[in-house]
């Protein structure tokens, strides 16, 4: 399903909740068209930016920065610290504090990690995780857990996490997070379902969930939003976007 209306932009409502974009993307370490990526991010307009396989190698900082700075948004923590996971913020964002995490390494497989952070909007508070959980299902599963377990520990109210799940709705981890968590492309459906084109059928494996005080306003690929075209999309990497507007409410 597709639809066109707009999402909301961010904004401070007159109770003092914040609304809020966010955006989850695998950028695949930054290999494709990095300024077809660039204008996806500035066209998207989020607050904050969920980042899976950020450069991780030579120069990553340097790298993770430069399009930071092109999308108008900060490195605000993650990348190689991570293993891939990180996040970018808009300078509307007040940070409290980050933590990068490794995960426990399964032997033979990919080192995962998660990149944290607590933020304020305004008088909202919000934590905030990016993941890319691993292909191996006991491990993805595991690795679920230990997400659900990591928000928690951030001692928020609310918070959002979002990333590359390497895994469909109807999977164990998928459910496992949305148990506790609202999924929020299911909540408020809007934009495209499909982050991954690349099989048939395509699926939906990247995905933004929100803790229940959270109100989700709309959630999905951002096909149809202002600035962001199929030929950009095609070029910077290979998974689309997820683009979510929230509404926070005040701590």
């Amino acid at each position: 399903m597709v639809t066109s209306t707009l999402l909301p932009n961010s904004r401070t409502e007159s109770d003092g909740s914040a609304v809020i974009r966010v955006l989850s993307y695998n950028i695949r370490s930054m290999r494709d068209d990095t300024d077809a990526l660039a204008r996806i991010i500035t066209a998207c307009a989020p607050d904050l930016v969920l980042v899976q396989e950020a450069p991780r190698f030579f120069r990553w900082r340097k790298k993770l920065a430069r399009l930071a700075a092109a999308s108008g948004q900060v490195v605000l923590t993650g990348g190689a610290t991570a293993a891939g996971p990180a996040i970018l913020c808009s300078l509307r964002a007040t940070v409290e504090r980050t933590e990068d995490v490794l995960l426990p390494l399964t032997p033979g497989l990919h080192r995962r990690g998660f990149a944290t952070a607590v933020v304020r909007f305004g008088a909202a508070r919000l934590g905030v995780l990016s993941c890319h959980l691993s292909l191996d299902s006991t491990e993805r599963y595991d690795q679920g857990a230990m997400l659900l377990d990591r928000l928690a520990d951030l001692g928020v109210e609310h918070a959002v996490a979002g990333g590359d799940l390497n895994d469909r709705p109807e999977g164990r981890t998928f459910r496992l997070l949305a148990d506790g968590l609202q999924d929020c492309g299911a909540v408020a459906p809007w934009g495209g379902e499909y982050t991954w084109t690349h099989s048939e059928p395509p699926k939906r494996i990247d995905a933004v969930f929100a803790t229940k005080g959270i109100e989700v306003l709309g959630c999905g690929v951002p096909l149809d939003q202002p600035g962001v075209t199929r030929a950009d999309l095609t070029a910077a990497t290979d998974h689309l976007p997820v683009l979510a507007a929230l509404r926070i409410p005040i701590a």
